[in-house]
């Protein structure tokens, strides 16, 4: 079966969990970061202080991540998905219309939470949870959704806002998305969810991911692409600088990383389902770090457009292998609860990471460095990865 198959015999599914993860977008980065300016004028903050606030609402979104992610293995997926909508709107409606800044800064982590954290949850744990032999083309063809939030709404945003304001532009955005989200609510194929609910006072039953070793040993492979992609778009203008390329350069480098990841997730879930993840999860890493050699060997534009485009086709890759190796190592009916801890790992550690790139690079550290830590983070992840990747419950559909 291909990818025209399988959007012919599940479009509705396929369209939800994609409706899902471009919906993502209103909470992404990029798209708040277009706005940055005139939400901190309506907060009251200067653009540090904007800054110190987005990393402290994103990180308490990690945290509530741990705690409302598994949610969605024993609440039924419509039910979880009017849940995320309704608190969605509500951030929205706080950020744009409230008085006070700290019902506006309330508004922007429910904007956070379940924009990038939950609806990339939904869309992700539907995809992975309810397709087997076809897991990795789903998963590919719904991480579309983010490309397409990532490619179309920069430039149409900056189009529209020489006629409306912001707000009305926000406004204007959720109304477009509510009107997708009806009628796949009204009569979408809402699947249920596989376990009960626990009882209260009942511990949960189900893996612990942060009590277990091969959790731990995972998840630097795993980690690597959101830390380093987040140094190099931050300290783009340091990179740029001490490579001896240029910000222009950069920008036609990132308009190729976005295309790039279009191949990496349609070949990448063809690959998952024919070689399976745990194969996958050993090489898909590759590129980037050819590229990371490239750039501290060479520089230069060359150095630029090798990390974009290097990055870029590992990270549309990535989904589809990491959601299938969570399946093969905990389980289908777990996967909200390893999902959900795995993505608050990553808000967290995408957090972090700026800070630890900006005290070394105040210590005077060169670029080339920094990226010479990235490629040794790199080999150290992918070290580790390996215990896990060659243990019995990893191989044992693989063969």
């Amino acid at each position: 079966m291909g990818y025209r198959t399988l959007l012919r015999e599940h479009r509705g599914l396929l369209g939800i969990a994609f409706l899902a993860m471009f919906t993502s977008s209103l909470g992404q980065s990029f798209f708040i970061g277009l706005f940055q300016a005139p939400i901190s004028a309506r907060l009251g903050f200067s653009a540090g202080q904007f800054g110190s606030a987005y990393a402290l609402v994103t990180l308490v979104a990690g945290f509530a991540m741990l705690r409302l992610g598994p949610s969605i293995d024993w609440v039924p997926p419509r039910r979880f998905a009017l849940i995320v909508l309704g608190s969605l709107l509500t951030g929205v409606l706080l950020l744009t219309l409230s008085p006070w800044w700290g019902l506006g800064l309330l508004g922007l982590g429910l904007v956070r939470l379940c924009g990038q954290g939950m609806m990339t949850h939904l869309g992700n744990t539907l995809a992975g949870r309810e397709f087997v032999a076809m897991r990795g083309r789903a998963l590919g063809l719904v991480s579309m959704g983010i490309m397409l939030g990532e490619t179309v709404l920069p430039p149409l945003m900056a189009a529209l806002l020489v006629w409306l304001g912001w707000r009305e532009l926000w406004w204007l955005f959720v109304l477009v998305l509510a009107g997708l989200w009806v009628p796949l609510l009204a009569r979408g194929p809402w699947p249920r969810a596989p376990r009960q609910r626990p009882k209260r006072g009942q511990r949960r039953d189900g893996p612990r991911p942060f009590r277990e070793r091969r959790f731990w040993c995972l998840l630097p492979l795993l980690m690597i692409l959101p830390v380093t992609m987040t140094g190099l778009f931050i300290y783009q203008a340091r990179m740029t600088e001490d490579l001896g390329s240029t910000l222009g350069v950069y920008a036609l480098a990132l308009t190729g990383m976005g295309l790039a990841k279009l191949p990496g997730a349609l070949i990448g879930g063809r690959w998952v389902d024919k070689l399976g993840p745990v194969r996958l999860a050993r090489l898909y890493l590759l590129p980037f770090a050819l590229a990371l050699v490239v750039a501290i060997v060479i520089g230069g534009h060359l150095g630029v457009w090798a990390l974009m485009v290097g990055g870029g086709l590992a990270m549309g890759a990535q989904e589809s292998i990491a959601t299938s190796l969570l399946v093969r190592l905990w389980g289908a009916e777990h996967l909200g609860t390893v999902r959900a801890t795995l993505s608050a790992c990553m808000v967290f550690s995408t957090g972090v990471a700026p800070a630890v790139l900006g005290v070394a690079l105040d210590l005077g550290a060169d670029f080339s460095l920094v990226l010479g830590g990235m490629l040794a983070f790199l080999a150290i992840g992918w070290t580790l990865a390996q215990g896990v990747l060659a243990s019995p419950a990893a191989q044992a559909t693989d063969a």
